[in-house]
């Protein structure tokens, strides 16, 4: 990401946001409320636009196309081939209620990736195998537990394999003993090491167990990043030192 602004009416969300995340790195991303960290997700998911700035995953510009006298903006055919390697994972789950399991993982290969349905069951199954719900593979949505939703939309969003990862406050909504089923299935697609991910969360021993870096954002802005022992540990920021007092001590 470089110089990406966005701003909703006079709210500037995202200033001047310059933020490089590796292959294979996990990101998380930290910071009180309204700081501007899911629209961060959003924005490189295209659900939002930028206002202004460039985005690029794998060396490829999501929002525009080179063209005779520099960046020109890019077709819709261009960014959905680019977000095809982007999967996300919301904090409230967005499966199709009258769909299975199964057939909520199949969709997205079969409508967007050109599988057959075969191929799709297939690798959906494994998938309902990795997070632990082979046996509710034709459980609607309305007979899952909030925690067991959330692995299906885990699954859901891996089966197109995507090359970046993206998860939102995904334990938020859920019951406080229902998150650890789900911080598991993280911390196996983590340790597997080949998906980049970047994670939006509160869970801040999560985070320090499983971040690369952290990244304190604030105001639209980075305003420290390190690894978890330098900033969650021991921050330079007052502002970081403040919000890490108050999450701790909640």
């Amino acid at each position: 990401m470089r110089g990406v602004n966005k701003r909703f009416g006079d709210n500037v969300v995202l200033r001047d946001l310059d933020l490089d995340v590796d292959p294979g790195e996990r990101v998380v991303i930290i910071g009180p409320s309204g700081s501007g960290k899911t629209t961060i997700l959003r924005v490189i998911m295209t659900l939002e636009r930028p206002d202004s700035g460039t985005i690029e995953i794998g060396g490829k510009h999501l929002y525009h196309r080179e063209g005779p006298g520099g960046l020109k903006p890019a077709n819709e055919k261009q960014i959905s081939k680019v977000r095809s390697d982007i999967g996300m994972v919301f904090q409230h789950f967005n499966l199709f209620p009258h769909m299975s399991s199964l057939e909520n993982i199949m969709l997205a290969p079969v409508k967007v990736h050109g599988k057959s349905r075969d191929e799709a069951r297939e690798r959906g199954m494994e998938l309902l195998e990795k997070v632990g719900l082979a046996d509710h593979a034709n459980h609607t949505p309305g007979e899952l537990s909030g925690g067991q939703k959330q692995r299906v939309a885990i699954a859901r969003a891996l089966a197109t394999e995507p090359a970046v990862m993206l998860f939102d406050e995904v334990t938020s909504a859920l019951d406080p003993e229902l998150v650890g089923e789900v911080l598991n299935v993280l911390r196996d697609i983590a340790e597997e090491g080949a998906t980049t991910m970047m994670l939006v969360t509160h869970e801040m021993g999560f985070a320090s167990e499983i971040a690369d870096r952290v990244v304190m954002f604030d105001h639209g802005q980075i305003l420290e990043s390190g690894t978890p022992d330098e900033l969650l540990r021991d921050p330079q920021e007052q502002r970081t030192k403040d919000f890490l007092g108050a999450v701790f001590e909640h």
